[in-house]
């Protein structure tokens, strides 16, 4: 109550984000799939910063990447859509069975619920890619009245590629799994859940 903490003026000295080529340019030049073009809520025509076009253009390219730059300035979409883009390819190449193709790992269940709610806004409108999450929180067995409770939560419906059950997950895993790091243990330890690793 004596002291101030806090005492002005403040310069922010932070410059902008570089800006580059948008998705659909990607496109053009075939570094990306074409089919990013039936994806929903993501903006072909709008620059992409250039450390997201740098990121896609070397994880799309077999390399790995460390992303490291401030809050707003994308990190999602750096690993995101070039795991997208994998995906993408394969469904082009006729190869879109079940099974993993990324696990997308988060520390906290509010970051894994933050993220499905982007990817199911992504993927609505796209049957061909499903996920689903496994956390504490996901239910055994999938219901019509479970997907009901979850349109209802989310305010909108939930899409028929979004697995909801664990028992779902199981016996025919999707493309793209979002878990926390307590329950990847888990799954891995577990005979039952290590089945989801292992092709048939």
């Amino acid at each position: 109550d004596r002291q101030s903490l806090y005492k002005g003026p403040y310069l922010n000295v932070s410059l902008p984000f570089v800006s580059t080529k948008s998705l659909n340019e990607l496109i053009d030049e075939g570094k990306i799939s074409s089919l990013f073009r039936n994806l929903s809520d993501i903006s072909l025509d709008q620059k992409l910063y250039k450390h997201q076009e740098e990121a896609i253009n070397k994880i799309c390219s077999g390399k790995n990447v460390v992303i490291t730059t401030g809050t707003g300035s994308g990190k999602t979409e750096s690993f995101l859509y070039p795991v997208l883009n994998t995906i993408l390819r394969d469904i082009e190449a006729g190869n879109n069975g079940p099974g993993i193709r990324a696990i997308l790992l988060y520390p906290m269940n509010a970051l894994v619920n933050d993220q499905i709610d982007r990817v199911r806004k992504i993927l609505t409108g796209f049957p061909d890619i499903r996920y689903g999450f496994f956390t504490g929180e996901t239910e055994e067995k999938s219901s019509d009245k479970l997907r009901k409770a979850m349109s209802d939560l989310v305010g909108a419906p939930i899409p028929e590629n979004e697995v909801l059950s664990r028992e779902e997950i199981r016996n025919n895993p999707p493309h793209l799994l979002f878990t926390n790091y307590s329950m990847l243990e888990y799954l891995l330890i577990r005979p039952n859940d290590f089945k989801i690793f292992t092709p048939e």
